[in-house]
């Protein structure tokens, strides 16, 4: 049998620099785009989906999130960082296993997927559930398995690492797996080597957390007289592919450190909700190779990109005074370079790249009139908004319906929590 070809016909298509075009037809076939015309009638084809006054854009990634902690989505409300770690977050997750990842990474890919969200950058421990719950799913994820230095065993956790890249790395094209030391505050800087090192004898990158509090840079100062940043620089670890979770305190003389493969992953519901102050990533942003993430949904409580990319957007524009700041363009661009840090070829609506993308429907109360269709997107659209989600040619949403048997989902999750209440908080190496 040959390859099947669906048209998705009459669709106006937002590309990555954030241009809007004329209505046009895309073809998918074995899961790429094989063409892009003004007309219907291409090719015979299998299935033709009516886009009419519909819009095709990338689908979005998620470049920072722990996707197992939608399990604790609310359980640490109106607290301090200090006390969200080191009292409500870390005791509970010591006393997780394996089948509660599993669950709550599955509840979390599912509202991804409801979002747009076609690829997301995970960086959490029992990776290889994360890893099978994206295959079953059909969402393309990079995934780092956390390293905790402060932990205990780190040679032990770094084998296990290298060990699960071997195995799973690159599965089905939809998996990419890397490093995730987990910051340089739980990280020693001989720790951070050994991590640059392994991740450029595998090929791989590297996933970990930097300053997204100015505390950390204080605390750095005295221990190693150096900047996280500055840590994380002379480890190596910029050398490699590296994802930088937060960087929200990035000082105006570090940003020379951040090299052509590095991306910054911005997650701005969790330092507004942590209260957190303005941070300088703020200030002249075009400067930096800005991506968005997430975070967890216990910091968060949602994983919607364009959610994130709202807030930073409306924070920028106050704090800066000035309402020209963070144009619209430049927003969704942020939304979109998440895909150039990963390694799936994803993020073009051209001939040759993956059937990677989303059709919104902004003919919806909360959208229309759409004047702007990325005015609509960025300020007032939700999940209702995507009406389809395909990933390598497959419908993962279709007609505003998951693929997934969500109440199975949720019922699942909501018995592990069950069981976390049970077990309570244990005891902590780590500290915030």
């Amino acid at each position: 049998m040959g390859k099947r070809r669906t048209l998705f016909t009459g669709a106006r298509l937002i590309d990555r620099e954030g241009s809007i075009s004329s209505e046009l037809t895309v073809v998918e076939e074995g899961g790429v785009i094989t063409a892009v015309s003004t007309s219907q009638d291409v090719l015979p084809s299998d299935r033709v989906i009516n886009c009419d006054n519909r819009f095709i854009s990338p689908g979005l990634v998620n470049l920072h999130t722990h996707s197992p902690m939608n399990l604790f989505k609310g359980i640490a409300e109106d607290v301090t960082p200090d006390d969200w770690f080191n009292r409500e977050i870390w005791p509970y997750e010591s006393k997780i296993d394996a089948s509660d990842v599993e669950a709550g990474a599955r509840l979390a890919v599912s509202e991804m997927l409801d979002y747009g969200v076609t690829a997301f950058a995970d960086h959490y421990f029992e990776a290889s559930r994360i890893c099978d719950v994206a295959i079953e799913t059909g969402i393309r994820a990079d995934i780092a398995p956390t390293l905790f230095g402060m932990a205990g065993g780190f040679e032990e956790q770094l084998a296990a690492s290298e060990e699960l890249i071997g195995k799973r790395n690159g599965e089905k094209g939809r998996l990419s797996l890397r490093l995730g030391p987990h910051s340089p505050y739980t990280c020693s800087p001989d720790q951070l080597a050994m991590c640059a090192d392994s991740a450029a004898s595998l090929g791989v990158g590297a996933h970990l957390h930097v300053e997204d509090d100015f505390a950390q840079i204080e605390a750095s100062r005295k221990f190693y007289d150096l900047t996280p940043m500055e840590v994380v620089s002379r480890s190596g670890l910029m050398d490699v592919p590296l994802i930088i979770g937060h960087a929200y305190w990035i000082l105006p003389e570090e940003r020379k450190l951040i090299k052509e493969n590095n991306w910054i992953a911005v997650c701005m519901k969790t330092y507004m909700k942590l209260g957190t102050p303005p941070g300088p990533l703020q200030d002249n942003p075009g400067s930096l190779p800005l991506c968005i993430g997430t975070d967890g949904a216990a910091s968060s409580n949602s994983l919607n990109p364009l959610e994130q990319a709202r807030l930073f957007a409306l924070a920028g524009k106050s704090r800066q005074g000035n309402a020209e700041t963070l144009p619209l363009k430049t927003v969704w661009q942020m939304l979109m370079r998440g895909h150039e840090a990963l390694p799936f070829g994803t993020g073009s609506l051209i001939p040759g790249s993956p059937a990677d993308f989303v059709v919104w429907n902004l003919d919806l109360p909360n959208t229309a009139p759409a004047y702007n269709p990325l005015a609509s997107l960025i300020y007032s659209s939700d999940a209702r908004n995507a009406e389809h989600v395909i990933i390598a040619g497959e419908f993962v949403k279709q007609d505003g319906k998951l693929k997934l048997d969500t109440k199975e989902i949720v019922r699942e999750a909501k018995e592990r929590v069950r069981g976390i209440l049970q077990k309570g908080k244990g005891s902590t190496k780590l500290v915030f």
